[in-house]
């Protein structure tokens, strides 16, 4: 087997190149070219031989990149020939002949060449029958992991000699079918052949598979399909085959286009000696080598198994052979293995505290607590939880706001051997009262008097009271026989019927967490970390016990403070913060909050996570806080797996180049992306991705079916691996590319699309501060009312502008129906989109809304801020309308404090807007 690659990075563009074909015929260097020039001259006039002397044998590399330049140019229709003589040191050169097929086909090609060579071989008059152009609408692949970086590419192997009917085309576009199902499993192929019938027609042909199970029927329906009248489909092409049977001539080399005629081309040609070489050729950016090498690999493979087991199932078909399934498993190991002992995670605090007694551990609006003090303080309260009957292994609600008391109250459940359920206070009570019905809670910790308890024998103690009572409980904490692979917390999310499931988490993969990035992350005793992010949410997991199991100091973040990133950016400059976790919509809104200030933050880590991160908006903060100066980490995770699985530092290079990947995996961790029938796909190839590790949690607290479903045998390795229900990839490198849950991936009018490209596209615009699509279905039995709405939140320009400039990046089919500019986006507790709270297009906010229709009241305060809230929502504002009942957000309260700071009206505290939400009422609470 032989596989050589011409790499031809300075292709021609378009249909140019594509109508061109070429021959490179090896010869001795001739001592005097001018006869094959005047040779040339005689067959046609108007072609001159162009003769250039290479310094450089004929596969030095020097020689190779030139030889590929003048191979990549295309002979202009009107002339239809280009010819080039190539000599190199040692005596050897290279006959080029570039031809437009509209003058000469294949045929005539290597006739003319002859004549050149003035073997008497007499010149064609005619262009004998060629292959042609399909004129066919075409896909790129999705699969292909194209980069900017690289070019067109031939890659070519060679697997002669053949046995009988090797080069069938039926087997061919069979095995091609068949490996393109495997690449893209969602999709319904459309391949096209090209010289596939005598009457050189093109043939274009959508997939079926209803009633085809082996390889063999495959191969049966697409010869019917060849021997019927030619099939041509509307759909866009996803890869098409080149049969080129005749056999090139010796000394010379074949090169059918000069640019592929679909995204991706296999092309099969014969060789002098009768062996067949079958070749990839792909367009610019959609493939790149390593992946176009595999691809015709697998391609071989599966059309052995065509030839040889046509009662071989299809979908059973394997692309992978041991040493190849081996090494793709392998790009989903880490770089390192874990060192790290199994501890509790009060355990490890008490070292800490022990080494570090005066180190400032935790600080909020209130107090000031230092490592012994906070040791001490939960040792306190887990004596009371002892007193309020928690046991070992017992569940303990706990439902406080975000302040150091929680923080204390936290490490004192676990402190009793007990395991804490986070509950936020800003939840329905519906939800409280569901968790705590199904996790079977016999104790909560809150301050709330309205706490809904649905079960008289659940307990409600606050802080105070287990402070009072567990002052009688001596020095230390309580004894428990609790272990490291005991759970230390539970937390719900949310589940696809609508109802949250509870995931238990052992002590020993946060401690495994922590030891698997410290020494990368330079983790340490200086540093100053954030606690931003509801306890409910695993977010807060690394928030609170990264920085106080490494000796950090944890400010909390009062939640009124979160919601406004003027004030979190002054906490982050006053407080001195170094390390920072934010979710991509959270960080936008602080970096948009930062620009102003001359004075930089002391930031020197960002750890994004919980929702996908676009990389290009962080060029601007990447221009004010260099690399060698804040370092940027897109970490992916899973609540199942422990909060990070991987972690991707984000360069410059990566963010202009808008690059998916969320990097490898941590250390202790592994994943693989698997196909539907749980075998691993190969890189470039989107599947389902499945974590296993040191980071896998316990499983479903009471869902036994559920854990079963999810937390499955791992069968590389014996241990357990969790199947994430979210899409992605693998490439060459071994990084990962994070796609999107499954069902992100929509279908419109035939097209498949990918909405958060859309999204990168609006977001990378100039003055985008975020965006959004979704996909809108105004009748689910018609899919002609299927549209996209985009939503954008914009600093400047207008949707117009943005709309123009979208038509000029994204094909029809992807551009947006509506773009409705929003003042920010709705978000959940958790800092992420609410899709579900997007209004509908038509109810977006205006630029501004009509004076004339706002009812002024005399009082300028209140007039000022008719005209703000008028602005905002576009609507007639009246002294008595409620901000939320408008449909205002915590996002939109960030905004109407911005315009009231440019307007020069008094500062606003969102407090105050959600304690005073009509315009009169904060008119007269800003006066006060």
């Amino acid at each position: 087997m032989v596989l050589r690659t011409h790499h031809c990075r300075d292709r021609a563009r378009g249909d140019e190149a594509r109508d061109c074909h070429a021959l490179r015929v090896r010869l001795t260097r001739p001592a005097d070219p001018e006869p094959l020039a005047r040779r040339l001259a005689a067959l046609d006039g108007r072609v001159r031989l162009w003769i250039e002397d290479v310094p450089s044998a004929r596969d030095e590399p020097e020689a190779v990149r030139l030889r590929a330049r003048e191979l990549a140019r295309p002979a202009a229709a009107r002339f239809g020939l280009r010819a080039v003589l190539l000599g190199y040191t040692g005596g050897e050169a290279d006959l080029l002949l570039v031809a437009h097929r509209a003058v000469f086909g294949r045929r005539s090609l290597h006739a003319l060449a002859r004549a050149v060579l003035g073997d008497g071989t007499a010149v064609p008059e005619r262009n004998d029958a060629d292959v042609r152009g399909t004129g066919s609408e075409e896909a790129d692949p999705a699969w292909g992991l194209g980069d900017p970086d690289f070019g067109e590419e031939w890659v070519e192997e060679r697997i002669g000699p053949p046995g009988d009917g090797a080069d069938e085309p039926a087997a061919w576009l069979a095995a091609l079918t068949v490996l393109l199902a495997r690449y893209e499993p969602r999709e319904r192929p459309v391949v096209a052949a090209l010289g596939a019938r005598k009457d050189e027609e093109p043939v274009l042909v959508r997939a079926e598979s209803d009633g085809i199970t082996t390889l063999g029927e495959v191969t049966a329906w697409f010869r019917d399909r060849l021997t019927a009248d030619p099939p041509t489909t509307a759909h866009p092409v996803t890869a098409g085959i080149v049969f080129d049977p005749d056999r090139s001539e010796e000394g010379t080399e074949y090169i059918p286009f000069l640019a592929p005629p679909f995204p991706l081309t296999i092309t099969l040609t014969r060789t002098p000696a009768g062996a067949l070489d079958v070749r990839c050729h792909s367009r610019p950016r959609i493939v790149r080598p390593a992946i176009a090498h595999q691809f015709v690999r697998h391609l071989v493979e599966v059309h052995r198994q065509v030839s040889e087991k046509p009662w071989l199932p299809a979908a059973a078909a394997k692309l992978l052979r041991g040493p190849e399934r081996e090494q793709v498993l392998a790009l989903g190991r880490p770089a390192r293995e874990l060192e790290s002992t199994a501890r509790r995670i009060d355990e490890v605090f008490a070292e800490r505290a022990a080494a570090q007694p005066d180190a400032v551990a935790l600080s909020d609006e209130a107090i000031q607590v230092t490592y012994r003090g906070l040791d001490q303080w939960a040792d306190r309260l887990a004596h009371g939880l002892r007193e309020a009957g928690v046991r070992d292994g017992d569940l303990v609600g706990v439902c406080l706001e975000r302040s150091a008391e929680l923080v204390a109250v936290l490490l004192a459940v676990l402190k009793a051997g007990a395991v804490y359920v986070p509950l936020d206070p800003a939840y329905p009570a519906e939800r409280l009262a569901y968790t705590v019905t199904n996790s079977g809670l016999g104790v909560v910790v809150t301050t709330l008097t309205d706490f809904p308890v649905p079960d008289e024998r659940v307990r409600q103690v606050t802080p105070a009271l287990l402070a009072e009572r567990g002052a009688r409980g001596g020095d230390g904490p309580p004894s428990s026989t609790t272990g490291a692979a005991g759970p230390a917390y539970v937390i719900y999310t949310s589940g696809s019927t609508g109802r949250p499931k509870g995931v238990l988490v052992p002590h020993a993969n946060v401690v495994g967490l922590l030891d698997a990035t410290r020494e990368d992350f330079e983790l340490s005793t200086a540093d100053v970390w954030t606690f931003f992010h509801s306890a409910a949410f695993d977010f807060s997991v690394w928030e609170i016990w990264g920085c106080l199991l490494t000796g950090g100091h944890l400010v909390v973040v009062p939640y009124w403070v979160s919601r406004s990133p003027e004030q979190f950016r002054d906490l982050l400059l006053a407080r001195q913060v170094t390390v920072l976790n934010q979710t991509p919509s959270g960080f936008a809104q602080l970096m948009e909050a930062d620009r102003a200030h001359a004075v930089g933050l002391a930031v020197r880590l960002v750890i994004f996570g919980g929702e996908p991160l676009d990389t290009r908006p962080l060029l601007p903060w990447l221009d004010r806080y260099p690399e060698s100066r804040c370092r940027l980490v897109n970490m992916f995770g899973i609540t199942e797996t422990t909060v990070h699985v991987t972690a991707e530092t984000i360069t410059r290079e990566l963010a202009l180049t808008a690059s998916r990947s969320v990097g490898r995996p941590l250390p202790g961790w592994y994943l693989c992306v698997l196909d539907k029938h749980r075998a691993p796909v190969p890189p470039g190839v989107a599947g389902e991705i499945y974590v296993g590790g040191a980071g896998v949690a316990l499983g479903y607290l009471r869902r036994p079916e559920l854990t079963a479903e999810r937390f499955l045998p791992d069968p590389f390795t014996g241990g357990r691996i969790y199947r994430t229900g979210d899409r992605g990839r693998m490439r060459p490198d071994g990084r990962l590319e994070h796609l999107g849950r499954i069902d992100n991936q929509i279908k419109l009018r035939g097209f498949r699309i990918e909405l958060d490209e859309i999204r990168s596209v609006l977001a990378e615009s100039p003055g985008v501060a975020a965006a959004v699509v979704v996909l809108r279905q105004e009748d689910p039995a018609d899919a002609a009312t299927g549209r996209l709405d985009a939503y954008v939140v914009l600093t400047e320009g207008s949707t117009t502008g943005l709309r123009d400039r979208a038509a000029r990046m994204l094909p029809e089919y992807m551009l947006p129906a509506t773009i409705t500019a929003l003042p920010s986006l709705p978000t959940t507790a958790n800092g992420k989109v609410d899709l579900a709270a997007l209004p509908a297009p038509d109810a977006a906010p205006a630029a501004s809304a009509p004076d004339g229709a706002r009812r002024w009241t005399g009082d300028e305060l209140c007039d000022d801020l008719l005209d703000v809230w008028g602005q905002l929502f576009g609507v007639s504002v009246q002294p008595s309308d409620d901000f939320f009942r408008l449909g205002g957000n915590s996002l939109l309260a960030v905004r109407l404090a911005a315009v009231m700071r440019e307007r020069g009206l008094p500062a606003l505290h969102p407090r105050t807007l959600y304690l005073n939400p009509t315009v009169r009422g904060l008119a007269d609470a800003l006066r006060s």
